[in-house]
């Protein structure tokens, strides 16, 4: 056998063994700190709104009736209902779906570490993830900054008061033949991508905080700073690992937050999807203060492997599934 041959797995035998010591691991250190394992479903009746993730749908009968669900890109809703409906500190390994091209450090099956803790901001939450890295992946102890910092810091530009004609202006002169957008965020996660990440986590782990509140998605607004958000996320060693907020617990506010991503959907030609109701109900039960993470499984093991490509430590991609 040779991993040319179309019916082998990708991976090697080691780095499937490897797979199998991370999650012990991982499952290790959530039993020391009491955090409970959980499941929840891959196929739901909902899907997401967010129009940078795209869920791949799947036909099923339900009631007599054919209908057609969603492959989860995570399990951040079910989760958040069993917050809500008291369940406390949690954690889940699931397989998530992305309808994306695969490539180096994507496949559109993965698998997802999503942790939440009950009763701590996002600050809080960071430093029980950089315990985590230590103990799990041998990492050292990270380094902290803010969103703001970086884009000082590397690009000399403070991305909560650009306008739009310096952003295009500085992306030209940053980034051959870039695209041509229309949002200020799109400049600043394109010029994030390109400038600013490939800059920290090199030698150990960078937690990334306060984004903009343009950026929030399912995160609280800052108190004192409104136009900031209570997020954040985690990069090393060329990859982004995580992405984490201080949750949102307002209904309104989340629903109004999917009605504008709907909205940017009609705008971006991609269909509307209907807003998961169960998930909004939950938040109006009452979602405990809390915050939470998602981490790529399959990240963590190319760092442990020393991996350059995500097929070497997945048995059978997609392009062999």
């Amino acid at each position: 056998m040779t991993q040319s041959d179309p019916w082998s797995p990708t991976a090697s035998i080691d780095n499937i063994k490897q797979r199998a010591q991370l999650l012990k691991k991982l499952r290790i250190f959530f039993e020391q700190n009491a955090v409970l394992e959980v499941d929840t479903p891959i196929l739901s009746q909902f899907g997401g709104t967010e129009p940078n993730l795209q869920a791949i749908t799947a036909n099923y009968h339900f009631q007599g009736k054919a209908r057609v669900g969603f492959l989860q890109t995570s399990p951040e809703y079910a989760m958040k209902r069993l917050l809500a409906a008291g369940v406390g500190d949690c954690y889940q390994i699931f397989k998530a779906f992305r309808n994306e091209e695969s490539g180096r450090f994507h496949n559109p099956e993965f698998s997802l570490l999503e942790w939440y803790q009950v009763g701590i901001d996002e600050i809080q939450l960071l430093k029980k993830i950089d315990q985590l890295l230590q103990q799990v992946i041998g990492s050292s102890a990270a380094q902290f900054c803010t969103y703001t910092e970086l884009f000082v810091q590397h690009l000399e530009i403070d991305p909560l008061h650009s306008k739009i004609e310096s952003l295009r202006e500085l992306t030209a002169s940053k980034i051959e033949n870039p695209p041509h957008l229309e949002r200020i965020d799109d400049y600043l996660e394109l010029l994030f991508n390109y400038c600013i990440e490939p800059q920290i986590g090199n030698e150990r782990p960078c937690f990334v905080t306060h984004y903009p509140a343009t950026q929030a998605s399912l995160a609280k607004i800052s108190k004192t700073t409104p136009n900031l958000s209570c997020r954040f996320e985690v990069f090393y060693k060329g990859l982004e690992l995580g992405n984490g907020f201080y949750e949102l617990c307002d209904a309104d506010e989340q629903l109004q937050r999917f009605q504008n991503e709907n909205k940017r959907r009609r705008e971006m030609g991609l269909d509307e999807i209907e807003i998961d109701p169960n998930f909004i109900q939950a938040l109006r039960n009452g979602l405990p203060e809390s915050s939470g993470v998602a981490i790529g499984v399959d990240r963590l093991l190319m760092i442990i492997t020393g991996a350059n490509h995500i097929d070497e430590v997945i048995s059978f991609p997609i392009g062999r599934a």
